[in-house]
C-alpha cells in the first residue's frame, strides 16, 4: 500500500511524495542534471516538472513551463541551422523523450535524432520543454521517472 503526502509551495511548485514497492533502477534524489551543447560551449537548462522514483521513494514536483521558468534569463545564441545537442549524463538514460518548442505561443514538436536537432532558420527567441521518461521495461505504460527541463535559443545571424 502506498502513502501519499501533498506539500502546496503557494505560487511555485506542488511538491508530492509518497513510498511504495517500486524497485527502479533510478538513483540520486531528483533527475539528472541535463546540458544543452552549442559548438565546444555547454548551457544549463532548468529542471522543471518532474516524477522520480528511487528505491521505494517517489517524490513528484509541478512547476510552471519553460517561459515562466526562464523569465530574466539569457537565452543561448545561436546561428539559423546551427547543431544543437542535449548531453545528460546519467545512467540509465530515458527511453523516451518529446522536444517541444514554443514561440509567440505556438507549440510544434521537434525531431531529436541521437540527441540533436537543428536550431531554427528564423531570427527570435525559441523556448524549449524537453521532456523525458524513464518507462518500466516490464511493465507497459508504467514510468519509473519522469522530468521536464527548460532552455531556450536566440536565433540570430
Amino acid at each position: 500500500m502506498k502513502k501519499w503526502i501533498l506539500v502546496l509551495l503557494v505560487g511555485i511548485s506542488i511538491t508530492l511524495a509518497g513510498c511504495g514497492n517500486n524497485s527502479s533502477k533510478l538513483t540520486g534524489s531528483e533527475p539528472p542534471e541535463t546540458n544543452i551543447q552549442v559548438g565546444d560551449e555547454t548551457y544549463q537548462t532548468i529542471l522543471g516538472t518532474y516524477c522520480w522514483t528511487t528505491g521505494s521513494q517517489s517524490v513528484c514536483v509541478d512547476t510552471a513551463g519553460a517561459e515562466a521558468l526562464l523569465e530574466g534569463k539569457s537565452p543561448i545564441v545561436v546561428k539559423p541551422g546551427e547543431e544543437i545537442q542535449i548531453v545528460m549524463e546519467y545512467e540509465p538514460l530515458p527511453n523516451e523523450f518529446h522536444l517541444l518548442q514554443t514561440i509567440d505561443g505556438e507549440e510544434t514538436e521537434v525531431e531529436v535524432e541521437d540527441h540533436r536537432f537543428a536550431a531554427p532558420e528564423e531570427k527570435g527567441v525559441y523556448y524549449y520543454d524537453y521532456g523525458v521518461w524513464w518507462m518500466d521495461e516490464k511493465q507497459e505504460n508504467v514510468s519509473n521517472g519522469d522530468a521536464f527541463y527548460a532552455f531556450a535559443l536566440e536565433v540570430r545571424e
